[in-house]
């Protein structure tokens, strides 16, 4: 399997000392040095060890935060996933504080540490002294806001930040569904305003923090406010101000200031509003969760904890994959069907097309929800919040049409009456 070799030339580690693992690299394909701006880094470039390196690329860019970054680029370009690291041991700990960063589980770094021996590179080795530890975090501190300054400064892709709203939804509430557009995700599949980081996808912690703080700053709340659910595909709710669990599809909440999220690439983000009683919910909602009952389980907890009437809820369905483009296995999209004949339009078929929306707009209204309280698809007189997240590459992510590096698109709720105010504290850090 090919790999990248990236030399660190910033943290004490000279060619001259590391000729042997150098010259060992050299035939491999992928060579990267990472210098930075420092002079002496740069002089160490004339070594020549380094000449004997086929496709060297130098990371030069300025910031260390700036040259991995332009580093995992490359590395994103090339389709590699393996890193060979030649480094000392103070590089190893700031490199991975870059790496926790920067990259996921994707990704594997080898380090290949080398024992300080010259005089140029002695000077910052390592030490474990208690001192050297509390700098060690400050410095590592300092590599984070490095990254998250970098990364700030970035230009938007695709045009600027853009949110579909419900006009079912009062004002009392802040919301919206966010589309692609906007953000600093750069691989294809996960452009641009990409809102879930996974050990399975190829978008870093850090960015996706960047793309959701623009989000944050367009629909008017504080990032550090944004709660995700924590997806499990089933129909478990949170009631913020209880013992979070491990895994829930959906949350609800009477207190100001927090904002509910419910992640979607085709599977459905929900978004649930009481304007009588001031409580709010998100549900995610994909095909198991649909079946499970997720939309109304959501319902029934604003009923039970906090009095709602479920006359008084409204519901808006955002971007979620229409009948067009899904399909089940046959025996799976049978259960869809005793929902609602309607919802599998093609029920002979080896695959047949499933409307998981139609679904869940059965469920809701089965369970007491006024019929014109649900703004989807099948609402024609307000402004469109439901598109097919597969027809349209250019405004939604899409795990059907984009495959497992997929993008993430999150509907968002929060209170924003001030006049309204919640039960006390319970301990929980919002």
């Amino acid at each position: 399997m090919s790999e990248a070799v990236l030399l660190d030339l910033i943290h004490g580690c000279s060619p001259a000392c590391t000729g042997a693992s150098l010259l060992d690299s050299a035939s491999a394909p992928h060579v990267f040095l990472l210098c930075g701006s420092s002079p002496r880094d740069k002089r160490s470039l004339s070594c020549g060890t380094l000449s004997a390196c086929n496709n060297v690329r130098v990371l030069d860019s300025g910031s260390t935060a700036e040259c991995l970054y332009r580093f995992k680029q490359t590395v994103d370009e090339l389709d590699l996933s393996s890193v060979r690291v030649l480094t000392t041991p103070q590089g190893r700990d700031v490199l991975r504080v870059y790496q926790e960063q920067l990259f996921t589980a994707v990704y594997t770094f080898d380090y290949e540490v080398n024992d300080v021996t010259c005089p140029s590179c002695r000077g910052s080795a390592h030490t474990d002294s208690p001192g050297h530890r509390v700098h060690e975090e400050e410095e590592e501190e300092e590599e984070e806001q490095q990254v998250s300054a970098f990364l700030r400064q970035l230009p938007a892709l695709k045009g600027d930040v853009t949110v579909l709203k419900s006009t079912l939804i009062p004002d009392c509430f802040g919301h919206g569904f966010s589309t692609r557009t906007g953000g600093v995700s750069y691989i294809p599949t996960l452009s641009s305003l990409n809102l879930f980081s996974s050990s399975r996808r190829r978008d870093p912690g850090a960015v996706v923090r960047e793309n959701r703080r623009r989000l944050a700053l367009h629909a008017g709340f504080h990032p550090e406010s944004l709660r995700l659910v924590k997806v499990n595909h089933a129909s478990d709710v949170w009631v913020l101000g209880k013992d979070e669990p491990e895994s829930y599809d959906a949350m609800v909440t009477d207190r100001t200031g927090v904002v509910l999220a419910a992640p979607g690439a085709d599977c459905m983000p929900i978004l649930f509003a009481d304007p009588v009683s001031k409580v709010i919910g998100a549900a995610h909602a994909g095909w198991k969760g649909t079946l499970m009952g997720v939309a109304m389980a959501t319902v029934e907890a604003m009923v039970t904890e906090f009095g709602c009437q479920v006359s008084d809820i409204v519901v808006a369905v955002g971007p979620s994959v229409g009948a067009c483009c899904f399909t089940l296995e046959r025996d799976q999209a049978l259960d869809f069907q005793r929902i609602h004949p309607d919802c599998v339009p093609d029920p002979e078929s080896a695959q047949p097309h499933v409307n998981i929306r139609l679904a869940n707009r059965i469920l809701l209204q089965d369970g007491g929800i006024l019929p014109e309280n649900i703004h989807d698809d099948a609402v024609t007189e307000r402004p469109r919040v439901t598109p097919c997240t597969s027809c349209h590459p250019e405004a939604f992510f899409s795990h059907c049409r984009d495959g497992p590096n997929f993008g993430t698109q999150v509907g968002f709720l929060w209170i924003k009456d001030t006049a309204h105010r919640t039960r006390p504290p319970t301990g929980e850090a919002v």
